[in-house]
């Protein structure tokens, strides 16, 4: 099998897990409803009546968006391999504000109707159903941590957080599902009498928590025993970046690629509650792995202040930015600025028919330089920096293209890595020269 047949069965078989996932939220979505209209859910004596089934069906698939989302950022092999951490993350977010606005209509719908059968005011139908047991008034503070979480991940109030701060209080969210799915087991005929019904929920459930527990928590432990990563070194460059090695035993069984990212944990007094996404800065060895950070922030400033010696906590690898997504024999990396890291570990095992094209403001600001340009060397690829301001475009004031740069460009993979903006005009750039969606490969590390 020739080297491009491989890549277009890979590709194909990616798709087909990528579709599957997503057709796999639709059917599980189906089968509830399913359950719900088994139950004679669609029974009723008068027309408006259907309105309380519909109350009923918005909290179903609520619930399994709900599950959706557990998944996707679960951080499960079998989503991160085929979707990849920043379009899960992306789809996780979508989904949750779906999810609210259903919950809303089922709550609406719920209390409207229950209180038009018991003849009382919406106020007084909401502390009447408390009576039902203890799981109503918790799914009713449950929704409230929700609305919390949804609130605070709108963009107008998420930029002006920093991360830490939003990221605590998105840990809202697991108390807010711990409060919410016990009155979905314990009330409504479809799951009280404990069939069939009952036992697929139950089944989802531990499914979608299952994996957030094992991939989330039990593995990273697990990593932190098995291999013992410490940080080893710590060294500053001359533009203010900062390369911190780590070592520890068997990291080769770690499974990761260079051009993937890994959530790093470092475990001293200041930093042990915060988990940061960087890349690989090379090509992972049986015994070091190292990153490169930009200070761009408190905590990336503050790795600098790194001590020898400190133990690491991992979670990954993560993301499809590596070999693992290459459609076509050929490629083009375009980074800009500290972007270049994840590109400087795909270097270490690039091919000739490869191309860097490189932004900086300048070379004194361009983070490992000596190593790319001594690897693109090496490995026979081509190295063409664009220096100065960024102009109209993604490049400088020249215009500069990626069909004018690589006049092939369309039958290559594009690598990008970069400032969301600057990054999604590359993107844009790339369609229009004829590269197909599916051969952009990127990730997004915006929060």
């Amino acid at each position: 099998m020739s080297t491009v047949e491989a890549y277009a069965r890979r590709t194909a078989r990616r798709g087909w897990w990528r579709d599957g996932l997503e057709a796999a939220i639709y059917l599980v979505a189906a089968v509830g409803v399913a359950f719900f209209v088994a139950s004679g859910g669609l029974l009723a004596t008068a027309p408006v009546d259907h309105l309380y089934g519909l109350g009923r069906v918005a909290g179903i698939v609520a619930a399994v968006l709900v599950l959706s989302q557990i998944t996707l950022i679960s951080r499960a092999p079998y989503v991160e391999r085929v979707v990849g951490h920043d379009r899960a993350a992306a789809v996780h977010m979508r989904l949750g504000k779906v999810a609210f606005v259903l919950m809303l209509v089922h709550v609406g719908l719920i209390l409207a109707m229950s209180a038009r059968y018991d003849g009382r005011s919406i106020l007084a139908e909401t502390t009447a159903l408390w009576q039902l047991g203890w799981f109503i008034p918790a799914a009713q503070a449950g929704l409230g941590l929700f609305a919390i979480v949804v609130a605070t991940s709108l963009v107008a109030i998420r930029s002006r957080w920093r991360y830490e701060r939003w990221h605590a209080v998105h840990l809202l969210v697991y108390a807010a599902i711990a409060l919410v799915v016990p009155h979905q087991f314990l009330e409504g005929s479809t799951f009280r009498s404990g069939g069939a019904a009952w036992w697929f929920w139950l089944a989802l459930w531990a499914l979608a928590v299952g994996s957030f527990v094992a991939f989330r928590i039990v593995r990273p432990l697990w990593l932190l025993g098995r291999h013992d990563l410490r940080v080893a070194a710590v060294e500053t460059h001359p533009d203010g970046s900062t390369s911190v090695t780590m070592r520890g035993r068997g990291l080769d069984r770690l499974g990761a690629r260079p051009g993937q990212f890994l959530l790093w944990r470092f475990l001293d007094r200041e930093r042990w509650t915060q988990a940061h996404p960087w890349s690989l800065s090379r090509a992972p060895r049986p015994d070091a792995l190292r990153i490169t950070v930009k200070p761009s922030g408190d905590a990336s400033a503050a790795v600098r202040g790194l001590e020898v010696g400190t133990r690491v906590l991992v979670e990954g690898p993560l993301g499809v930015f590596s070999e693992v997504a290459r459609t076509a024999s050929g490629c083009v990396l375009v980074a800009s600025g500290i972007g270049i890291t994840p590109v400087r570990a795909m270097l270490d095992e690039a091919h000739p028919a490869c191309t860097v094209v490189w932004r900086v403001r300048s070379r004194a600001e361009a983070p490992l330089l000596d190593e790319v340009e001594a690897l693109a060397a090496e490995r026979g690829a081509r190295l063409v920096i664009l220096e100065g301001p960024r102009g109209p475009g993604w490049g400088t004031a020249a215009g500069e293209t990626l069909a004018g740069i690589v006049p092939d460009v369309a039958a290559r993979d594009v690598y990008v890595c970069g400032p969301v903006a600057w990054a999604d005009a590359v993107e844009r750039d790339a369609r229009a020269a004829g590269v197909p969606a599916g051969a952009i490969h990127r990730e997004r590390f915006g929060w």
